[in-house]
């Protein structure tokens, strides 16, 4: 793809489309809320909204206001459920711009109560039930006042009840996940017992939508499958030891930049800041512009390759605010502005969100979410 950037992001959109099919089949009759939170997974708000619109997807899954406001503003007439933290003093832009908020504060309930009734209009929203997380979320034991304050608010309509798994990606043993859809299925319980009906529950995160077909109720809500990624190497062994087949998945995003300056630089000379990489011979160094700012995690310096002409060219130095210095000593024909991969594939050669995030000591999900919004994103 030609790019008139300097740095830019690729999206393949056919990539997204191969995923959204696997997911739904995966899926099978459920209703699909997918997860476009922080900027999409780092893909772009804009652009995977774009993707979406004239999908079989009935939901987005949001985290902020903010978010959900933008999706609008990009042509998202469908549903919204927001699962962060809405504050009281904007809770007047849930009926302006039809979100169904996430709840687990009682005065969330009250006031969203009352502004159902002032405005005559009917909200839905999702109780978010508490099973051993410990983030967002009510406690079994006040399940019981949550849903007295919703008889108070007949406007208020609770139409899902939700949970969020904290140990089915990090382990192949499942049994603390089955205890917590131990406790959410109580709470349904709980709920219905009270007279109450919601219309969808929903636990199914990508890892649980991959690995259990007994958390997905009638809504899933896929996020890092949808940008082809596994939830980790262990939901893929897992899905693996299950029988399932290995190309259901396919990353969508590639990032690239181009070369800046080329130098040569004599052995015995110190590269970066600290002084904490030395050559040993005479070395031919491409300056990228990206750095920190930008995503690119300082914790990769002296541990990462980037491609250039399908070949591997070591980062030199530590990673600076806007600047990384990678070998290509050995790399033949190198020019200024020659475009080079920072994550995806040139060649045979791959750079990996997964090989990143192993470098620096993180998560396929951190290196793809702290991508710079900056960044222009071009579909491909």
């Amino acid at each position: 793809m030609k790019s008139p950037y300097l740095t830019w992001i690729e999206i393949n959109g056919k990539a997204f489309r191969q995923n959204l099919a696997s997911i739904r089949k995966l899926a099978g009759k459920r209703m699909i809320a997918a997860a476009v939170k922080a900027n999409a997974y780092g893909h772009g708000l804009k652009e995977i909204v774009g993707l979406l619109r004239d999908e079989q997807v009935a939901y987005l899954a949001v985290h902020s206001l903010g978010e959900a406001v933008a999706a609008r503003k990009y042509g998202w007439n469908k549903h919204i459920l927001c699962v962060g933290y809405i504050p009281r003093s904007e809770l007047d832009a849930v009926i302006l711009h039809n979100i169904e908020p996430s709840v687990y504060n009682l005065d969330t309930i009250m006031r969203l109560g009352r502004l159902a009734q002032k405005h005559e209009t009917t909200i839905a929203v999702h109780l978010k039930v508490e099973t051993g997380t410990n983030r967002q979320g009510v406690e079994l034991s006040r399940i019981c006042k949550f849903l007295n304050a919703f008889r108070k608010y007949p406007r208020l309509a609770l139409k899902g009840v939700s949970t969020h798994f904290a140990n089915i990606e990090d382990t192949t043993d499942h049994s603390y996940a089955n205890y917590q859809l131990g406790l959410f299925n109580a709470a349904v319980k709980e709920i219905r017992a009270a007279g109450f009906r919601p219309q969808l529950r929903h636990t199914a995160c990508s890892a649980a939508l991959l690995l259990f077909e007994n958390t997905k109720f009638e809504l899933v809500r896929p996020g890092i499958a949808l940008y082809g990624l596994w939830p980790s190497k262990e939901t893929y062994l897992s899905y693996r030891l299950q029988g399932g087949t290995n190309s259901i998945l396919t990353p969508v995003l590639s990032w690239k930049t181009r070369i800046a300056q080329i130098k040569d630089v004599a052995a015995d000379a110190y590269i970066g800041y600290g002084c904490t990489y030395r050559t040993t011979a005479r070395t031919r160094l491409a300056i990228l512009p990206i750095g920190y700012s930008d995503g690119y995690d300082r914790a990769l310096s002296n541990l990462a390759h980037v491609l250039v002409k399908g070949k591997r060219a070591p980062v030199r130095g530590r990673v600076c605010m806007n600047l990384i210095m990678v070998d290509i000593t050995d790399i033949k024909g190198v020019k200024l502005e020659d475009t080079v991969t920072l994550m995806g594939s040139d060649g045979n050669e791959l750079v990996s969100a997964d090989q990143m995030a192993s470098w620096a000591g993180t998560v396929n999900y951190e290196i793809l979410s702290r991508l710079s919004g900056n960044t222009p994103r071009l579909l491909a």
